[in-house]
């Protein structure tokens, strides 16, 4: 039988992974591209949104058993009443579920509103889901100034790498948009303004990331007889893989539009796909190494 340690870890992943998405997506689509656009964008992602959505309510829902059950005795303690009022009202554990519950409710309740109503209340929900995962993190080894310090700096690395990651979903078919005449200068607007906030996402993922790295270990992560370092570094190493990818993207790529515009399409379709892949990966490592000890 599983034990609730591995199965929390497979919830953080589905939950974690869901709202990244929904954020970088949403985020994306109501801020930088041109609404005639952003609403064909998002009839073609409709069905994915609204999987994505409920996946994200779920595995909510499902973490607070689950915290229950790795925090008390076992199984039997994910349905224990004693066990699940302590972790809610006790522990830090449950004032971040507490919120992530609110934002998982915004997002059902958007669900069925029509338009921008809509889409806004998709990036209000999984912004805030996100934002409530830094009160479980290792910020709570320090104290007072430096807690806020961290915590703060463990936000943007999160809404920064979840825009990033997220954005590229309707980035796919906005580069498949582009051919087609009545959506060419939209698509290319979207795609500039793309490039200018990915340029920013990228730095701040990155310096964020050197930041915390510091304040949890102190040094880089070159402990190979440590399970947190070991995937700490893999981390490391499938972002900087996505950083490449997009660098490839920008300079390499996008410049041959112009030339053969099919081929340089196709191309970038497929880096931006394989910058999704290695964002999954991270989000999945993040999922079990946030659960070690630092060390």
């Amino acid at each position: 039988m599983i034990d609730p340690d591995t199965a929390l870890a497979a919830c953080r992943f589905l939950h974690d992974a869901s709202l990244m998405l929904l954020w970088g997506t949403s985020a994306y689509l109501c801020l930088m591209v041109p609404k005639a656009l952003a609403d064909r964008v998002w009839h073609m992602l409709a069905g994915a949104s609204v999987v994505t959505t409920l996946a994200a309510v779920l595995a909510t829902l499902i973490l607070l058993p689950l915290a229950a059950a790795g925090i008390g005795n076992g199984w039997r303690d994910a349905i224990d009443a004693g066990t699940l009022h302590a972790v809610l009202f006790e522990t830090t554990v449950g004032q971040a579920w507490l919120a992530q519950a609110a934002a998982a409710l915004i997002l059902l309740l958007a669900l069925p509103l029509p338009g921008h109503w809509h889409h806004r209340g998709m990036a209000l929900g999984s912004g805030l889901g996100l934002a409530a995962l830094v009160l479980t993190g290792h910020a709570s080894m320090h104290e007072e100034w430096l807690r806020m310090a961290h915590r703060a700096n463990d936000m943007l690395h999160v809404l920064a790498g979840g825009g990033w990651l997220g954005a590229l979903v309707p980035l796919i078919p906005i580069l498949r948009l582009l051919s087609r005449p009545e959506y060419r200068t939209e698509a290319l607007l979207a795609l500039r303004r793309f490039s200018t906030a990915g340029h920013i996402a990228v730095a701040l993922v990155i310096v964020s990331g050197i930041v915390n790295t510091m304040l949890v270990l102190k040094h880089l992560p070159t402990d190979w007889s440590s399970p947190y370092q070991r995937l700490l570094a893999l981390k490391i190493a499938f972002v900087a893989g996505m950083s490449l990818l997009a660098i490839v993207n920008r300079y390499v790529l996008a410049p041959r539009i112009g030339h053969d515009q099919a081929r340089a399409l196709n191309a970038i379709r497929l880096g931006s796909i394989a910058e999704i892949v290695l964002g999954i990966a991270v989000i999945a490592l993040v999922a079990v190494f946030g659960m070690l000890e630092p060390v």
